[in-house]
């Protein structure tokens, strides 16, 4: 009977971590050492990452574009597919003016946490329609409401893609609407080298944040930080370079 007992669980734990379709209790640090997955990264230098999710927006997209403008500052827009095609000239602003766009998913489905087939589809969708605009295909991927497991992470490691996280702490919760000045103090007030920052320029109403960046941006040029990409900040921290695939001049 004993015998018969550890004989089952030995098949099971084997079967639980040779089977990919199963679900493992695999988290943030073993992800990390992969080098797909970034949540921050360590630097001396104070450089940081400032990300925008589920735009383009016709109306706040443009005003953080203006903000960011003001104090030179780069930014990663995570874009959504379905949105990247009803405003094409606000994706082909963000590159002319040195931003990064990335890939966000074609229409921000939850189910595609348990449907890769739908997920890989979504993936190429939004990158066809990425390359179309600006003559690049994305090569960061960050998923939807920030949920990973192992089917996401492989499909989209396995269509070229980094997935790229935020730093627990730089969670700002904007699309909540928490007041300007909460937004703000979530993202200076525990600043470090190598953050990077969750923001949204779209999904709602994001008066509060467009307000909140200005004083945000004021506050790290005081403090001395750079904002740039998310590939500058893998690049100058990791010597990581997250190529846009294929590129090909703009038609």
């Amino acid at each position: 009977m004993r015998l018969s007992f550890y004989l089952l669980l030995v098949t099971s734990i084997f079967f639980l971590y040779t089977n990919e379709s199963i679900a493992s209790p695999k988290g943030r640090m073993y992800y990390e050492k992969t080098g797909k997955v970034f949540w921050d990264v360590k630097t001396n230098e104070k450089i940081i990452a400032l990300t925008f999710d589920d735009g383009p927006s016709p109306t706040y997209t443009p005003q953080i574009l203006d903000t960011l403008a003001k104090y030179q500052a780069k930014a990663t827009f995570f874009v959504i597919g379905e949105h990247a095609e009803k405003h094409p000239d606000i994706i082909k602003r963000q590159v002319e003016e040195g931003h990064e766009v990335a890939n966000h998913t074609y229409n921000h489905h939850y189910d595609l946490t348990v449907d890769p087939i739908n997920l890989k589809r979504e993936l190429k969708q939004t990158a066809n329609t990425i390359f179309g605009i600006t003559g690049y295909y994305p090569s960061l991927f960050r998923p939807v409401g920030g949920y990973y497991d192992e089917t996401i992470i492989n499909t989209a490691v396995k269509n070229g893609y980094q997935i790229i996280m935020w730093s627990w702490h730089q969670d700002t919760k904007d699309w909540s609407r928490p007041g300007v000045n909460k937004i703000v103090h979530s993202v200076t007030s525990d600043t470090q080298p190598g953050d990077i920052v969750l923001l949204h320029d779209s999904g709602g109403d994001r008066t509060q944040t467009v307000q909140a960046l200005d004083k945000i941006l004021a506050t790290l040029k005081k403090e001395g930080y750079e904002c740039v990409t998310v590939s500058e900040l893998l690049y100058r921290s990791k010597g990581i370079l997250p190529h846009p695939l294929y590129l090909f001049p703009t038609m």
